[in-house]
């Protein structure tokens, strides 16, 4: 789709529409206004307490909408409130394109297309960062972006940073975000996947401009501070929350856990090695002394280090309530014969932690012996199980 014409038309069937946030732009910002305008007139710009003529560049327009601030307040607030705004207005998509030169509205028809076909996608248009022009630190700081955004998320993108997007206003309209500045291009993008949304990407050209007049709001230390400080509380909401969460649906979704537990259990892309030890895994956090948190805490780990998340997930029930007091008579007897004491105490149903309590370090020394030998012990039993299922039957001639 190249027709200008054509282009108009799309964004006023998808509700559609361009918002441009700038922040002491003069330089460049008549022109990318000039430029979007050859494809639609439902253009946004954002004010963010810029010091130079943007107001008054802005103001020449009579289609541009705008949203002003006096205050710099940083581009993912007003990305935010640009988004509340384009939505009270009717507007199901929104596009955004930075005001710095460095992307061209030559792009838009490419997104108008993606759209159509991908509506409920965010759309990032992806830079050729490995051009010449391109500053180190940029590409640095993009393909550090892109590792956490696949840790944060599962997802592979070629370009987390590009400010170049399309957005489908619904699906953010739930979402509460917490940053300001930068790092929301980020959290934006985390957040939305965590809640289904897809992540789409297109080839954009990308203009960098010569060092000696080149225009960065983007301060080093303080703006990567804060993505650093972002991605770690990310990481630690994935791994404690998203993933564990994640796990959870697929198998209490009738349609999908029977599928998912067989391939998780079978997976024959997964080492013998890899299942025995997640059966020993499984078997320690059920027995070590962390009542209430045994599967929480199991699946976290397992998650981390990789294991097979069913088996470490049946692996610990070892721990159901019938076995509770069978495993803590063990326990603290294990504790007794390490520690050379000679207090005992009757095994009954009715056993409990609180029958230990005056001999509480036996109990917890016995507990994490119990758990080690245990898991080593059905680690080498499911080992040696799986290698001789896996023989193959002798053929009599």
């Amino acid at each position: 789709m190249t027709n200008s014409a054509s282009v108009r038309t799309k964004f006023d069937e998808l509700k559609a529409c361009v918002i441009i946030p700038t922040y002491n732009n003069a330089a460049t910002l008549a022109q990318i206004i000039a430029d979007v305008a050859q494809y639609t007139d439902h253009i946004i710009v954002v004010n963010d307490g810029s010091t130079d003529a943007t107001e008054a560049i802005v103001r020449s327009f009579a289609q541009v909408q705008f949203i002003s601030y006096q205050d710099n307040v940083g581009k993912g607030w007003v990305l935010r409130k640009a988004f509340t705004y384009a939505t009270e207005k009717g507007y199901q998509f929104a596009i955004t394109i930075d005001s710095d030169g460095q992307h061209f509205a030559k792009d838009l028809p490419a997104f108008i297309d993606k759209l159509e076909s991908v509506p409920n996608a965010i759309i990032i248009g992806s830079r050729n960062m490995e051009q010449a022009s391109v500053p180190g630190k940029s590409s640095f700081g993009n393909k550090f972006s892109n590792f956490w955004f696949k840790v944060e998320t599962g997802v592979t993108s070629p370009d987390t940073q590009s400010g170049f997007r399309a957005y489908p206003l619904a699906v953010l309209k739930n979402i509460h975000f917490f940053t300001r500045k930068y790092e929301f291009e980020i959290e934006v993008l985390v957040r939305a996947v965590w809640k289904g949304v897809g992540i789409e990407t297109i080839p954009v050209t990308v203009y960098y401009a010569p060092k000696e007049i080149r225009v960065s709001h983007f301060r080093p230390f303080k703006d990567f501070t804060r993505i650093s400080i972002l991605n770690t509380v990310l990481v630690i909401i994935t791994f404690l929350y998203i993933k564990p969460r994640n796990f959870f649906r697929i198998i209490f979704n009738k349609k999908k856990s029977y599928k998912a537990i067989q391939e998780e259990l079978f997976n024959p892309n997964e080492s013998d090695r890899i299942k025995a030890l997640s059966v020993a895994f499984g078997v320690f956090m059920g027995i070590i002394p962390i009542w209430g948190f045994q599967l929480i805490v199991a699946i976290f780990l397992a998650v981390i280090l990789r294991l097979n998340k069913a088996l470490v997930i049946i692996a610990a029930n070892i721990s159901i309530p019938p076995m509770i007091p069978f495993i803590i008579y063990l326990s603290y007897k294990t504790g007794g014969y390490c520690l050379h004491t000679s207090t005992d105490i009757e095994y009954s149903k009715m056993l409990s932690p609180r029958s230990i309590e005056n001999n509480f370090a036996q109990y917890i020394y016995g507990s994490v012996t119990l758990a080690t030998v245990a898991a080593i012990a059905f680690g080498v039993i499911t080992f040696g199980l799986l290698k001789i299922f896996k023989r193959k039957p002798v053929t009599v001639a």
